[in-house]
């Protein structure tokens, strides 16, 4: 007795999206299409069918600190006007590292969400969703319903209109050749089932072009990873290499705007040299005479400033040599960085700050992580892992610099941040173990001075996908970017012209370790701060003054 399989409705994964689960299982709410839901009816904001046009005040205070040392506090308004495109273009994420864990994963992601793949885990059902995106997950508080008096809050994606994850036209280069369906596979990062029905779309994505491969700058044991490298040695000819890349996938696909985005490995640091990176020009001359410290990220940088495309740096190196900003500010072309803010840093800048903010002083602050995937086995190698730890050291030093009650800044402190003053001893380890995978395990103390002389201690173990976190961080940032090539202002006192936003881009700090900003100026660290000043403005924006947590009606007869 013979019997027959019937095939017709099982999936092998060549037939995604047609799956059984895709009829019962609806879009994921930070997923779904909305339309554009705010209408400001104010005097300071206007609506055409191209832009949204808005007067905004900017509120501060000037302070002066007199002879007898009392302070004086002078209030200041300025007067902006903001222009925003409302014209969402068609636009491309190219990312440098493609088929490593977080550029696999986050392409994935994508075409998981954009046809709707369900798959199943030993928990379930799992449905795709952008869970862990600022734009599409976090929500703003834009009022109150005067009927009800119950606060009113929209995801911040929705403020303005913005690039929808879903619509990104991907790619991107890798030192590794390996098709995106394999290289997804090789991550190990994503659940089997959801591998197997993504893969064909992945496939269709094909192989990362070519990329820069300088060995000096990373850990030598990436060296067996990398057989799809530009030929030769010319840094200047691969400029032209990377220059005519951005070029063709933006005509091939009919883009309208490109982000590049590096989130390949961290490399060393490049010295800083006089004539060499110093300056727009020296950096340029440099990469025609093929200099040594010019790293592959900094090409990429320039590459992508020269052809009027945002560029985001994910990881710690120093891309942003003074010649990279300078030539930015000269092009007017976007950049931003660095270091992609997703664990154990992004809790080390609520946490500091709390306990700043209470009064309690952190004597010391100790940071392990171990993990082991490739971006821990090329952190093994020591000039890769001093870029990192730069990164991760900073970020409690704008919290520290705002209490000087508890953190004498006359006093020297007795290790390498003698010029910030007194500082928490702070310490960051990170070890490769490959064992764990994508898991990240973070352990934290943070050993404090309390009342009258006590002590007390905090420890924190995180246990997290790194590239789960990672790849919401490279969505945001890639989506802001572009939003904010479509921002214009101006000074209402200079009788200013429209112009575009200073080339740093620092509203993009609440993704990132070590945030650039534009020179001469602090960085602030604080999440609760960053969050806050991009908030109000998206706000302003719109016309509408940043949230005020004074609630006044509720506090008053």
């Amino acid at each position: 007795m013979s019997s027959t399989i019937q095939t017709s409705n099982i999936s092998s994964g060549r037939n995604t999206p047609e799956s059984q689960l895709e009829s019962i299982v609806p879009v994921h709410p930070t997923a779904a299409r909305r339309p554009y839901p705010i209408q400001v009816a104010s005097e300071n904001t206007s609506y055409s069918d191209e832009f949204i046009t808005a007067k905004y005040h900017d509120r501060g205070a000037s302070v002066e600190t007199l002879p007898d040392g009392q302070l004086k506090v002078t209030p200041t308004v300025s007067a902006y006007e903001f222009k925003t495109q409302r014209k969402v273009p068609k636009t491309g994420l190219l990312m440098v590292g493609l088929g490593g864990n977080n550029g696999t994963t986050l392409c994935a992601t994508i075409l998981a969400n954009r046809h709707n793949i369900s798959w199943h885990t030993k928990s379930g059902v799992q449905q795709p969703n952008y869970i862990g995106s600022l734009l599409r997950a976090s929500t703003v508080r834009l009022g109150s319903n005067p009927e009800t008096g119950k606060d009113v809050h929209v995801p911040i994606g929705d403020v303005l209109p913005m690039v929808h994850p879903n619509d990104l036209v991907l790619g991107g280069w890798d030192i590794s050749g390996l098709p995106l369906d394999k290289a997804m596979a090789r991550a190990q990062v994503l659940d089997w089932d959801l591998q197997r029905q993504v893969a064909p779309h992945m496939a269709a994505i094909g192989a990362p072009f070519p990329s820069i491969y300088y060995p000096d700058f990373i850990a030598a044991n990436q060296e067996a990873r990398a057989d799809n490298v530009i030929a030769g040695a010319k840094k200047h000819a691969h400029l032209d290499h990377i220059r005519n890349d951005i070029r063709s996938f933006k005509a091939q696909h009919n883009l309208d705007q490109v982000i590049v985005f590096w989130t390949a490995n961290t490399e060393r640091y490049s010295d800083i040299l006089p004539g060499v990176n110093d300056t727009a020009d020296a950096l340029l001359a440099s990469i025609k005479a093929s200099h040594s410290e010019v790293s592959p990220s900094t090409v990429f940088a320039v590459a992508s400033i020269l052809e009027g495309v945002p560029f985001i740096n994910g990881a710690p190196q120093n891309t942003f040599v003074p010649g990279v900003i300078e030539l930015a500010e000269k092009q007017k072309s976007f950049i931003g960085g660095d270091d992609l803010k997703s664990g154990q840093t992004k809790l080390k800048s609520v946490l500091a700050e709390f306990l700043v903010n209470a009064g309690i002083k952190p004597l010391s602050i100790a940071s392990y992580n171990h993990l082991g995937n490739n971006d821990g086995h090329n952190l093994s190698a020591e000039p890769q892992f001093k870029s990192k730890e730069i990164s991760k050291s900073s970020v409690v030093d704008d919290m520290v610099a705002s209490n000087a009650l508890l953190y004498d800044p006359t006093v020297t402190a007795k290790d390498s941040k003698a010029k910030k003053g007194e500082h928490p001893d702070h310490v960051v380890v990170i070890k490769y173990v490959p064992a764990v995978g994508d898991s990240k395990r973070a352990i934290d103390e943070y050993y404090s001075e309390i009342l009258c002389g006590g002590r007390q201690t905090i420890n924190i173990f995180n246990e997290c996908e790194d590239s789960l976190l990672a790849t919401p961080l490279i969505l945001d940032l890639a989506i802001l970017a572009e939003l904010l090539t479509r921002v214009q202002y101006r000074d209402v006192a200079k009788a200013d012209d429209f112009s575009p936003l200073y080339p740093v881009l620092s509203l993009l700090s609440f993704m990132l370790k070590a945030p650039l900003v534009k020179r001469g100026t602090d960085v602030v660290n604080s999440l609760s701060r960053q969050r806050n000043g991009l908030e109000a403005f998206l706000k302003a924006c719109l016309g509408l003054e940043g949230s005020s947590d004074l609630i006044l009606d509720t506090r008053l007869w």
